[in-house]
This record gives structure tokens, sequence and C-alpha cells, in this order.
């Protein structure tokens, strides 16, 4: 009868438009006015909210209203009733919290914390941590209140690369920079996320392409998957200009053509980094191809030899030849394994 009663609250909260409804069977709820035992007040930035956390018998660790505390801190809460989930997203952070399961999203990559998100009268609670490990905040206790806060925001990182894919999806995206596969970086930006050029001319996401070189302003805390991933506040282009229509190929150097120093081509065989990029190509350089490390500072021609892990960008424009030929606008080179 009691686990009925929460079930029609529940769903009569899903109703009114809120965050939250009845879990799936294998989910334990507390009963409606439940009486929580060892409650635990609340502040954020310093300021108390009108709901409690609780500490459960035998546990450390505090048990935090989801809604009352993310909302304080400026998320915005999305009910998810196929998953039994709560979507949160504030400027470039976004997660996931699934009712009854271990498991918290944090930008698409999962982590555990070693407590489940419980339903208590109705309402859904996380463990204290979740606001540290995932949300990015800091949490302080004393006595029987928890103080969090998200000051450590405005610390910042800086991070330089040249970017080898963009995965979008509407405002979001995931910018990698400073290798392929697991090597590097990768930016999580959002509609908040500034675009800009070095001498501040504002750009849009759609003006960004594989080659640049960028300067990313990120957040302390990043993901443990390969490659990392961090919410990144500010992306500036650090080359004179961009180049639409850039494609890139990841690989080896297997051969270097040279008539003489100013005639000068290399056959890189690997893989393709966009969609059209074939995974052999024969790439011309001139002048003003620019020879670089994975940060995107430059170094000497020397540095292509048979052998060496590049990625070359170039032009849409290719031969018919197998492999097509092209002109480079960038190399990068990578450090060469000790």
């Amino acid at each position: 009868m009691k686990k009925s009663l929460a079930i029609l609250s529940l769903s009569a909260m899903m109703t009114a438009g809120t965050a939250y409804a009845a879990p799936n069977n294998n989910v334990q709820i507390l009963p409606i006015n439940a009486q929580i035992e060892n409650s635990v007040a609340v502040q954020v930035d310093g300021v108390s909210i009108s709901e409690n956390g609780f500490l459960k018998a035998g546990t450390t660790e505090a048990m935090l209203p989801l809604r009352a505390v993310t909302e304080s801190l400026g998320f915005t809460l999305a009910w998810n009733p196929e998953t039994y989930s709560v979507d949160l997203t504030k400027g470039n952070l976004f997660t996931t919290v699934k009712t009854g399961e271990d498991r918290y999203t944090i930008n698409k990559m999962l982590t555990t914390l070693g407590t489940a998100p419980e339903l208590v009268d109705s309402k859904l609670y996380v463990p204290a941590s979740f606001v540290s490990k995932v949300l990015h905040g800091s949490v302080a206790s004393k006595g029987s209140t928890i103080s969090i806060s998200m000051k450590e925001e405005a610390k910042k990182l800086q991070a330089t690369g040249v970017i080898t894919s963009i995965r979008t999806d509407g405002d979001n995206a995931q910018i990698h920079i400073q290798g392929v596969g697991t090597d590097g970086i990768v930016f999580n930006v959002g509609k908040d996320t500034v675009y800009q050029m070095l001498d501040g001319t504002k750009l849009s996401l759609a003006d960004l392409h594989v080659g640049l070189t960028v300067s990313g302003e990120h957040s302390m805390v990043m993901t443990m998957s390969l490659p990392p991933q961090t919410p990144t506040s500010k992306v500036t282009v650090l080359d004179a200009k961009t180049q639409a229509g850039m494609i890139g190929t990841a690989g080896v150097i297997e051969e270097i053509r040279s008539e003489n120093k100013d005639d000068l081509s290399i056959r890189i065989k690997g893989e393709g980094l966009t969609e059209t990029a074939p995974g052999e190509v024969v790439l011309h350089l001139t002048k003003d191809t620019a020879i670089v490390d994975k940060n995107g500072d430059k170094i000497e021609i020397s540095a292509l030899v048979k052998g060496a892990n590049v990625i070359g960008f170039y032009g849409p424009a290719l031969t018919k030849s197998l492999p097509p030929i092209g002109t480079a606008w960038k190399i990068v080179v990578a450090e060469k394994e000790e």
C-alpha cells in the first residue's frame, strides 16, 4: 500500500511537469511522509536552501536533494520517463542521474560513486560526492550542515593543439585536439562557449574545422576517459585565418619525393579523418605549408622523414589518381615514442 501511494504521488508529479517519476520495480522507495533520521542542513554558496539532506545509519556520506541543490547552482533539469533518469545541464556541463543506479554520466562518460540515487518521500537524493566528482563543485561538512560551492569553476586551464575531429550535436560538440584515437584531449563545448580569432574577431562553432590550431580555456576537471574530456568555455583560433573545406589523413610517411629543396611531397598511408578524406594520399608541400607539432608549434621540415607518424591537412581538391594528390596546408608531426 505504501509503495502504491509513492507511485501515485510520483505520477502526479510527472503530470505537473516536475523532473521525477516512479522508478522501475528494482528501485527501493521509502514511503510518503517517511521519517528521515539524521537530517542534514544544506547551504549553497553560503545560502541555506529549504530542503534538507539526510545521513543513513551506518554510512558516512550525506544524501542531498537533487533538484533543490542543482537548481540553486543554476542547473536546468529534465526528466526522462522512459529511462527514469534526470538530465542536468549548465553551460558546457551535461550529466545524467538514473534512479537506483550507481552509474552517473559526465558529458556522456560513465562514472560510479559507490552510492545510487534514492527516492525518499517523492524526492530524488544523490550522495554528496555527486557535487564534487560530477558537478565539479566543492563540498564541506561541519556538524550537521553541508556547505556547497561552485566557485572553483572560475579556475580555468589552457590547452593548445591542432583539431583532428569535431563531432557536433546541435549547439554542443566534442572538439578533439593533440592527436587521434585515445591521444590528446577533447573539448566539450556548448551554446555558452565563446569562439574567436586571436585578434578577438567573433566566430561560431560552424567556422571551426580540422587542421586549425586552437587554444581552449577549459575546466580544471576532466573525465578519466581516453582521451580525457573537459567542459570548455572559450576556443581561440591561433591560425591567421580559417580554411573552409579542410580534410585530413593520419598515418605514416611511406615515401618522400623531392626533385629539389623547393619541390617536396610526401605519401601518407593511414586513416582519413573525415568522410571524404582518403586513407592514402600524396601531399605537395609549398612555402606556405605549416609543419608543426601536436600543440601547433612550428618545427623544422627535417622532422618529415620516412616512417614518421603525421597528420596531413589539405583542401578538398584532389586528383583522381591512386593515391590521390593534393596540396598540404598543415602537417602535424607526432612525438617519437621513447
